[in-house]
């Protein structure tokens, strides 16, 4: 029964933040409220604020797996295979399955993100929290993790903004792909003496 209800609740969940997230392209982030995301949706308001308590999370409800998306690379790494090679290799995936952690968006969501300045503002809480997890799964392995994690995830905000600026620019997702990985190779190769592990 438990995995009934689970997947009942996911199912919900995808559904508020989607039909949220269309809301937010067509109208901007600030013109709807959660009372119009629940009548549309067909819940009440206080199923919307029981998922999302945060109205931003609506926009980025897979930021539970994004923040754990570093430390998880590291983690799972085959032995042998260097903290660096492992996230250059996690960006190239995620890129190629077209992944938020790449920073893959609709040209609609990308720009809803930038005109917001509260999505903008949650997207940087996430990316903080992400270097945080970063730096504790890295604390057992390297000289300075805290500094180490801020290092790496500057890399990753930058591929992450260069993809979402090669999506608003009209580029077809081939071209994304191949600038992005000569660019993610580039970072990466700067922050290798850095990254020792």
């Amino acid at each position: 029964m438990t995995g009934l209800r689970e997947r009942k609740k996911l199912a919900t969940r995808q559904h508020l933040a989607h039909v949220a997230t269309l809301m937010f392209i067509e109208h901007g982030f600030d013109r709807v409220t959660i009372a119009e995301i629940a009548e549309a949706a067909g819940v009440s308001k206080m199923t919307v604020t029981n998922y999302f308590p945060l109205k931003e999370d609506l926009v980025f409800d897979a930021h539970a797996g994004v923040v754990d998306s570093l430390a998880a690379l590291v983690r799972t790494r085959p032995e042998g295979q260097s903290v660096v090679d492992a996230l250059l290799a996690g960006f190239l995936t995620s890129l190629k399955a077209r992944t938020v952690v790449s920073g893959y968006a609709t040209p609609g969501f990308a720009r809803l993100v930038r005109e917001s300045d509260r999505l903008r503002a949650r997207e940087r809480e996430i990316d903080e929290l992400r270097e945080e997890a970063l730096a504790a799964e890295l604390a057992d392995e390297v000289a300075a993790p805290r500094f180490v994690a801020a290092v790496i995830a500057g890399v990753y905000r930058t591929l992450f903004r260069l993809t979402r600026e090669h999506i608003l620019a009209g580029l077809e997702w081939d071209e994304v792909c191949e600038r992005m990985t000569e660019a993610a190779t580039a970072g990466f190769d700067l922050i290798r003496p850095v990254v020792a592990a």
